[in-house]
């Protein structure tokens, strides 16, 4: 019996979300999972990675059965970014501080699409670096430098 793949992004997309659960699992193996009441510091991953894990096999299964899209050849380029984007971002962070850093994190990721307009992305990067330096600086206390200096 041969099996068709009907909505080949459904499928990779299920394989995605399996491929991270396992990770998360085998990640998490050597900590200790505890309870509900007493959750210990493998219980959130164990249960995010076996949710992820359950939520690819459904999205892959639904995929055998709906027909849908597939994948254009062009599609690649903004997936790509977004990932160059930000593994810059964490080599950027610590040598050029949050605001710079964030700045190539949206560049860069505005790069992957082909109808970006320069206003839209300056006020993505003003809006994402407030956000940024507010929440994670002066909201939750992190140590990042938030400029080269």
């Amino acid at each position: 019996m041969k099996i068709k793949i009907r909505s080949l992004k459904d499928f990779y997309s299920g394989v995605v979300f399996i491929v991270f659960g396992l990770i998360a699992l085998v990640m998490s193996r050597s900590y200790a999972m505890g309870s509900a009441m007493r959750m210990g510091p493998g219980y959130f991953p164990k249960i995010l990675g076996s949710l992820l894990i359950l939520l690819g096999l459904i999205i892959s299964f639904r995929s055998l059965l709906l027909t849908g899209e597939g994948i254009k050849k062009g599609e690649s380029r903004p997936l790509i970014m977004v990932l160059v984007s930000v593994v810059v971002f964490a080599f950027l962070i610590k040598p050029l501080g949050l605001i710079l850093a964030t700045l190539a994190l949206v560049v860069l990721s505005c790069l992957g699409w082909w109808e970006f307009r320069f206003r839209e992305v300056v006020l993505l990067y003003i809006i994402l670096a407030v956000l940024a330096v507010g929440l994670f600086i002066y909201g939750v206390g992190l140590p990042i430098k938030i400029w080269p200096l």
